[in-house]
């Protein structure tokens, strides 16, 4: 039997504050359609959220994705304050600042090695609701 792989899988943290998503594999432009609806509803709940971009494995994008992350880096420019990619390959690393233009979240790179101190960066980056009263 042949091995299915998902090439992304979402992962609501923190009740939604927190979007983790694990990549893999070439992501296609279905994938954006089960990404983009949990998006928005994240952007309406709680105006902006945080975003872990966990790549293991991951091959970068097929065209038809590539148009699809465009649109939606351009619709939600200001909607995220903080991006953790990471990944295992040099070129991602290149990628904090390759998409630096498109949003205005502070993104940073975190090797796969350091994916809790990933995790933390984002959960710091949210006020808690008393501390904001």
């Amino acid at each position: 039997m042949a091995e299915v792989r998902m090439p992304i899988s979402i992962i609501e943290k923190n009740d939604g504050k927190i979007l983790e998503v694990h990549m893999s594999g070439k992501l296609t432009r279905d994938d954006y359609q089960e990404f983009i609806p949990v998006t928005e509803r994240l952007i309406k709940e709680w105006g902006k959220f945080n975003l872990v971009v966990v790549m293991r494995d991951f091959h970068g994008w097929e065209i038809g994705a590539v148009w699809e992350d465009v649109k939606w880096d351009f619709k939600h420019f200001s909607d995220i304050d903080r991006v953790a990619l990471v990944g295992e390959k040099k070129w991602q690393a290149g990628m904090s600042k390759f998409c630096k233009p498109f949003t205005n979240a502070e993104i940073r790179y975190f090797d796969v090695r350091d994916i809790e101190q990933a995790r933390l960066w984002v959960q710091d980056a949210i006020v808690p609701a008393a501390a904001a009263a």
